[in-house]
């Protein structure tokens, strides 16, 4: 694997996850709306709480993306594991929620996204990428 390519995924996600993270702590209803997300007002709190999570990933992310110009596959395979982790959770969870009604078809994009991330990086756990970095 290109050394550029991880680091522009590592940025990317570590960015999106971060921002969304810092915006669902601060701002829960306006940032639900520019996901085109809906949630009742007495769980904004709770939206704000889970925001907490979301910025820890993405800061983990971005601490990824140090790692990838510091040549630490080690260390970059352990954040990889741990946030595909959270990450499987989350999609599992908000396709249960959205099957069992309890939360709009909208959420499907959360699903899909962390989905799509915990594939990238358990192919790239599988096949070493972060290793291939430093060679």
């Amino acid at each position: 694997m290109n050394r550029s390519v991880l680091l522009v995924y590592q940025l990317l996600i570590g960015a999106s996850d971060t921002a969304t993270g810092a915006l669902l702590l601060v701002a829960p209803e306006l940032t639900l709306r520019l996901m085109r997300l809906h949630a009742p007002a007495d769980a904004l709190p709770y939206v704000s709480f889970i925001g907490a999570f979301v910025l820890s990933v993405g800061l983990a992310c971005l601490y990824g993306a140090y790692l990838v110009t510091k040549g630490s596959p080690g260390r970059l395979d352990v954040v990889w594991l741990l946030t595909a982790l959270t990450r499987a959770s989350v999609a599992i969870f908000v396709v249960g929620q959205i099957l069992g009604g309890t939360l709009e078809a909208g959420w499907l994009t959360v699903a899909i996204t962390d989905g799509a991330c915990v594939l990238f990086q358990a192919a790239g756990l599988r096949q070493g990428w972060a290793a291939s970095v430093t060679r």
